[in-house]
C-alpha cells in the first residue's frame, strides 16, 4: 500500500512535465504544411499545418514553419530555425535569436489571440485528459495512504497489546528473587510507559522512516529518469543523512537512557510514597520525600534540556542548510555548465519536474529528522522491555496433580539470598501428614526463609526438600502450590469484594465454599455488620477494613482452597487477643488432616504443635514438643519465661 501510495503521488511531476513539454511549450516544436484534415490540423493564412510529433508514420510532410515566443507574445515564422537561444524582436518586427557569437534574423508575424488559440486548441483534449489522470492518481494515492496508515496503526496496536501481555506474563514467570532488587514502580514503568513509547516507534517513527525511504528511493529514481546529471548533483544528500543519523543516535541514546531510568525512578518514588503515606505523614517525612523526588526530577529536567539542545542543532535548520546547498548546486549547474554546453540544456518541463522533486525530496528528510528523538527514545524503551523479557523465568504450568498426603522433609538444606551469605545452614527435619510444626526464633534466625523455600519462592542452595518423597524442584511451581495455602503476616487484598478475595475468582470455589471458609475462621461475627456482607466492596489493599478483618479474610482464602499443606507466617501477630482466640479455635478444626507450619512470636499460640523448631542464626538449636522443650530448660524455656515476664531478656552477641 505504501509503495502504491508513494508511486502514484510521485507520478504528479511527470504528468506536469508532459503537460508543459508536450501540450504547452510543445507549440514551439516544428510545424509542417499538410493536406490532411484531423483533430491536430490547424488552419493559418490559407494553409493547414500540423505539429511534427502528430504526423503518422509515412505521412507526407510539407514545408516547415515555427511558432516561437518572444517576450510575452508568440510569432509565426514561415520556415525552419537554425538554432535556439536568447530571443528578441527588432523595431521592424523581425525575430532576433542569439546564441553565443551566433545570431539570426527571421521574418516573423505576430499571432493574434484567436490565431494563437487555434495552434493551442489541438492540445486541449490532451491537457484535460492528463488533468483527469492526475486527479485519479491523487485519489488512488489518498486511498492507499489511508489504507497503509490504518493497517500499520492497527498492527502497531496489536503488537503493543501482545507485548504488554508478554511483559505481564513474563512478570508472573519470574522468580520472587528478581523483584527483591527491582522497585515496583520501575516494573510498572516498563509495562506502561516503555511499551507506549514503543507503540510510537511503529505508529510514527517506523511509518515515517519507511515512507521516507520509499519516497526518497522513488524521487531519486524519477530524478535519474529525468536527467542523470542533475540527479547526480543531489546524491551527496544520502551520505550526509546517514552520518547525521549515526552521530545523532550515539549522542541521543546516552541521554535517553538516563531519561528513561529517571522516569522509572520517579514512578518508584511515587509508588513508595503512596504505599507508605501513613508512615510519611506520621514521621513528618513529607519534605524529605519531596527533596528526593525533586532531585530525580531535576536530573530528568537537565537531561531533557540536553536532548532538546541536541534536537535543535540537528533539527529542521540543518535540513534547510542541505536544501539550500542542493538548490545552489542546481543553480550553478544551469548558470554555468548548461549555458556553456548547449547539449546540456534541458526542457522547461524537465526543469519544473526536477525542482518539484527536489522540494519533495526534503519532506521525508524533515520527517525522518523530526522522528530521530522518538526513534532513540523508543529504542531505549525497547531495550529496557527486552531486558525484562530476556530474564530467565519459568512457564506457568496448567498441570494438575493429586492432592498431597502432606509429608514434608528438609534434608541438610542450606540457603543464601546473596552468594556465600547463608541464612540457613544444614536444616534437617521431617513433618508427617497432619502434624503441626512451629518455627520460633529471634528476628533473622531463618524462620521465614524455611517457609519461602517450602513454597518455592526461592530454591535451596544446597540440600533438598521433598513432599511425599518427591523433590519439589522436580515439580512445576504452580502445580505444587495447587495443594498449598499460605497466610502472611501482612495480608494482601485485591480490589473487588470480600467473596472475590476469598475465592480469587477461581471457578472451582463456589459461593457456599466461600461462606463455609469464612464461617470456619469465625469471620461471621466481624463481617456481619458490613452493609453488603461478603459482597462488601474491597478497595486497594483493603484499607477500609480493620487488620483483624483483613487477616480473617486471608485465613478464609487459604482454607477455601483446601490445602494439604498450610503455612501461617506470623499470621496472628496483627490480630487482637479476641480475634486470635477465634482463629485458634477454628484452626484446631481445619488443620485436621493437613500438615501445618506456623511461625509465631506469641508462644502461647504454638503450645499444641506436634514439633517445635527453635532456630538461631540459621540453625536448628532445639526441637521437640512444648513439654519436652520446657523440661530441657534451654533456649525455648528462656523465651517462654521472657514472654511471661519471669526472666529478663538475654541479649545474644
Amino acid at each position: 500500500m505504501l509503495a502504491v501510495a508513494v508511486g502514484t503521488e510521485l507520478a504528479g511531476p511527470l504528468v506536469a512535465k508532459r503537460l508543459i513539454d508536450v501540450h504547452i511549450t510543445g507549440i514551439e516544436k516544428p510545424w509542417h504544411r499538410t493536406e490532411a484534415d484531423g483533430p491536430y490540423a490547424v488552419g493559418y493564412d490559407g494553409a493547414t499545418f500540423k505539429r511534427t510529433d502528430h504526423f503518422g508514420e509515412g505521412e507526407p510532410r510539407g514545408a516547415e514553419a515555427r511558432v516561437l515566443q518572444a517576450d510575452r507574445n508568440y510569432y509565426f515564422i514561415a520556415g525552419p530555425v537554425a538554432f535556439d537561444g536568447a530571443r528578441s524582436v527588432t523595431p521592424d518586427g523581425k525575430l532576433h535569436i542569439k546564441r553565443g557569437s551566433e545570431e539570426r534574423l527571421y521574418d516573423a508575424r505576430k499571432l493574434a489571440s484567436a490565431e494563437l488559440y487555434a495552434f493551442f486548441r489541438p492540445e486541449l483534449g490532451g491537457l484535460i485528459r492528463l488533468c483527469w489522470y492526475y486527479f485519479g492518481l491523487l485519489v488512488v494515492s489518498a486511498a492507499f495512504s489511508y489504507g497503509q496508515r490504518y493497517v500499520l496503526q492497527a498492527a502497531s496496536n496489536r503488537i503493543i497489546r501482545d507485548m504488554r501481555s508478554d511483559v505481564f506474563g513474563q512478570m508472573n514467570r519470574l522468580q520472587i528473587r528478581y523483584f527483591d532488587n527491582l522497585p515496583a514502580g520501575k516494573v510498572v514503568s516498563r509495562i506502561t510507559n516503555d511499551t507506549e513509547t514503543i507503540r510510537e516507534l511503529y505508529v510514527t517513527v517506523l511509518a515515517n522512516f519507511f515512507t521516507g525511504t520509499i519516497y526518497m528511493a522513488g524521487i531519486f529514481t524519477a530524478l535519474f529518469v529525468l536527467d542523470a546529471r542533475l540527479a547526480s548533483i543531489c546524491l551527496f544528500i544520502l551520505p550526509v543523512l546517514a552520518v547525521w543519523i549515526y552521530v545523532y543516535g550515539r549522542k541521543a541514546k546516552r541521554y535517553n537512557r538516563t531519561i528513561r531510568s529517571a522516569v522509572g525512578e520517579i514512578n518508584g518514588v511515587i509508588n513508595e510514597s503512596i504505599q507508605g503515606m501513613q508512615v510519611v505523614k506520621a514521621f513528618r517525612g513529607e519534605r524529605k520525600m519531596e527533596a528526593e523526588f525533586e532531585a530525580i526530577n531535576a536530573r530528568l529536567f537537565a537531561f531533557r534540556n540536553k536532548l532538546l539542545g541536541l534536537n535543535s542543532w540537528t533539527g529542521y535548520n540543518l535540513v534547510g542548510v542541505i536544501r539550500n546547498i542542493a538548490l545552489v548546486a542546481l543553480i550553478w549547474y544551469f548558470g554555468g555548465e548548461a549555458v556553456s554546453s548547449p547539449e546540456s540544456v534541458v526542457t522547461l518541463g524537465v526543469l519544473y519536474a526536477f525542482v518539484d522533486y527536489l522540494n519533495r525530496l526534503f519532506n521525508p528528510i524533515v520527517n525522518i529528522v523530526n522522528q530521530l528523538p522518538n526513534l532513540e527514545t523508543a529504542l531505549v524503551s525497547a531495550e529496557r522491555v527486552f531486558v525484562l523479557l530476556d530474564e530467565e523465568g519459568e512457564d506457568v504450568s496448567d498441570r494438575s496433580m493429586k492432592r498431597f498426603e502432606g509429608n514434608v522433609k528438609f534434608d541438610d538444606v542450606s540457603f543464601a539470598y546473596k552468594e556465600d551469605d547463608y541464612v540457613l545452614k544444614g536444616i534437617s527435619f521431617e513433618a508427617k501428614q497432619g502434624q503441626t510444626v512451629a518455627l520460633i526464633g529471634h528476628t533473622g534466625s531463618g524462620k521465614s526463609s524455611i517457609l519461602n523455600l517450602l513454597f518455592r519462592f526461592y530454591d535451596a542452595t544446597r540440600g533438598k526438600i521433598t513432599i511425599d518423597g518427591v523433590d519439589i524442584r522436580e515439580m512445576p511451581r504452580q502445580t505444587m502450590r495447587e495443594h498449598m495455602g499460605i497466610v502472611l503476616q501482612d495480608p494482601f487484598l485485591f480490589t473487588g469484594t470480600i467473596a472475590s478475595n476469598v475465592s480469587l475468582d477461581d471457578p472451582g470455589i463456589t459461593r457456599e465454599r466461600v461462606e463455609q471458609a469464612l464461617a470456619d475462621v469465625g469471620a461471621e461475627r466481624l463481617l456481619k455488620h458490613l452493609p453488603k456482607g461478603i459482597d462488601e466492596p474491597v478497595i486497594e489493599k483493603g484499607s477500609t477494613l480493620s487488620a483483624g478483618q483483613r487477616q480473617l479474610i486471608s485465613f478464609a482464602r487459604a482454607l477455601a482452597f483446601d490445602p494439604a499443606i498450610l503455612i501461617l507466617d506470623e499470621a496472628t501477630s496483627n490480630i487482637d487477643t479476641e480475634t486470635e482466640a477465634l482463629i485458634q479455635n477454628a484452626l484446631e478444626v481445619v488443620k485436621q488432616g493437613r500438615t501445618t507450619f506456623i511461625i509465631a512470636h506469641r508462644l502461647s499460640t504454638i503450645k499444641n504443635a506436634d514439633l517445635i523448631l527453635v532456630l538461631d542464626r540459621g540453625r536448628i538449636v532445639e526441637r521437640g514438643s512444648h513439654d519436652t522443650l520446657m523440661r530441657r530448660q534451654g533456649k525455648y524455656y528462656q523465651m517462654v519465661q521472657i514472654q511471661q515476664g519471669e526472666l529478663a531478656p538475654i541479649v545474644t552477641g
